[in-house]
């Protein structure tokens, strides 16, 4: 199976996550961010993840994807119970976090962004959806002193390294994108549960951090 992705894109790192979780391998493909071509061809819009089954047929929307390979290939893995209060912090970080993250991956060094006019394409659409990013890169101490009160709210919800419920479950695969967003930022503290769970589902995903390119 091929995965069609954005690197730096959340959703597309809830799908990277059921294969690694699973250990069954596939095919890593990262679009060009202007790329509005092959997407469209596939699904009929602009949008990723993608994925490429077996049989050639094409599946969009994470989510999907998620639960498809999930209960196709072997057996469940995302078998523990949610927890309403993680859907509540995400709902908390959500107006602010994108001030913090999409200026910064804007500047990073993305395969989508491999291109002059890749990169050009997101800043556009992307500024046009949060404003100016110096605007709001400006405001990146007070953005983190608030992420940081708020993962101290998280690190009370954190059960364990290896699942934020004691057992892996669907808040992990909407948890992990988040942490994993928020690691671009440089000089974020985090709680020591909090540290520890992001570092233990990077492993046994198989998504990177991105701390070694934090800005």
């Amino acid at each position: 199976m091929k995965l069609y992705v954005y690197d730096h894109c959340p959703f597309c790192v809830k799908a990277r996550m059921i294969f690694g979780i699973k250990k069954i391998p596939f095919e890593l493909v990262t679009l060009l961010n202007d790329d509005e071509e092959t997407p469209i061809r596939m699904i009929g819009q602009k949008m990723a993840p993608i994925l490429e089954k077996n049989d050639g047929s094409y599946m969009p929307e994470s989510m999907d994807i998620v639960h498809y390979v999930d209960e196709t290939f072997g057996s469940l893995a995302l078998t523990g119970k949610t927890n309403p209060a993680i859907a509540d912090w995400l709902k908390l970080v959500s107006p602010y976090l994108n001030k913090l993250l999409i200026p910064r991956y804007a500047q990073a060094d993305f395969c989508e962004f491999r291109t002059p006019s890749a990169r050009q394409y997101f800043s556009r659409k992307k500024e046009a959806m949060i404003g100016n990013f110096a605007e709001a890169l400006a405001q990146t101490p007070e953005l983190i002193k608030q992420l940081e009160q708020d993962l101290a709210q998280l690190e009370k919800l954190i059960q364990s390294p290896a699942a934020c419920n004691g057992e892996l479950s669907v808040d992990d695969i909407h948890l992990f994108p988040a942490i994993r967003g928020i690691s671009i930022v440089k000089g974020v503290k985090y709680p020591p549960k909090t540290d520890a769970y992001r570092k233990e589902m990077s492993k046994i995903s198989g998504v990177n951090l991105l701390d070694s390119i934090a800005q």
